[in-house]
């Protein structure tokens, strides 16, 4: 299955972000440029970047400056994720792009990127919930219902990781077809935001 080999990278990203646990830590992505496995890695580093700093944002005790950096920094973020899962969708299709669409195929909810994206999210969730469940400072009961929330995790990247397959396999076979719109995010753009072109005026 290819995402057990996505979910690979991802883990591997994962593990190499927190050899600094640094949200400054340039990437030093080890696969080639342009191939699908520099995207996912691509993709993963700036999930878990961002991960990261929603978790700084949340400290109480963060000055107002700072909060307002860091939120910036988030915008700008959900901007490139945005960029990367489209990049990654132009991937798929311009791999299937020659495959014949049956007359009654079927389009998915979600584009293949889109969930990639959730696959991503979700690596980092086990991570941080093993972390939680295997805690030595953390009380038993903790653990315990940490340990029980990672089983779900674990069995949900199994079905999610089934279900990305089955879609790819359908797009293959000319059983479902790929439409792809673009996200159009209007919050960082001068002229769709009223806060940014008003000041313009």
């Amino acid at each position: 299955m290819v995402t057990q080999q996505w979910n690979s990278i991802f883990d591997k990203c994962i593990e190499q972000y927190h050899i600094t646990d640094h949200v400054d830590e340039p990437i030093s992505n080890p696969y080639t440029d342009g191939s699908l496995e520099f995207l996912m890695y691509s993709k993963n580093w700036i999930d878990t970047v961002q991960w990261h700093l929603e978790d700084i944002i949340r400290d109480p005790n963060i000055s107002p400056e700072n909060a307002l950096k860091i939120k910036r920094r988030i915008d700008a973020s959900n901007q490139d994720r945005t960029d990367m899962v489209e990049y990654i969708d132009s991937y798929f299709l311009e791999k299937y792009k020659a495959v014949a669409v049956h007359a009654d195929a079927e389009i998915n909810t979600e584009s293949p990127a889109w969930a990639i994206d959730r696959l991503s999210i979700l690596a980092l969730k086990i991570y941080h919930m093993r972390e939680e469940a295997e805690r030595t400072d953390a009380s038993e009961e903790h653990r315990a219902k940490c340990q029980q929330k990672l089983d779900v995790l674990l069995e949900q990247r199994t079905d999610l990781s089934t279900g990305i397959e089955q879609l790819i396999e359908a797009i293959a076979a000319g059983k479902k077809y790929m439409k792809v719109y673009k996200q159009m995010k209007m919050y960082n753009d001068p002229s769709l935001n009223p806060v940014l072109y008003a000041k313009e005026k």
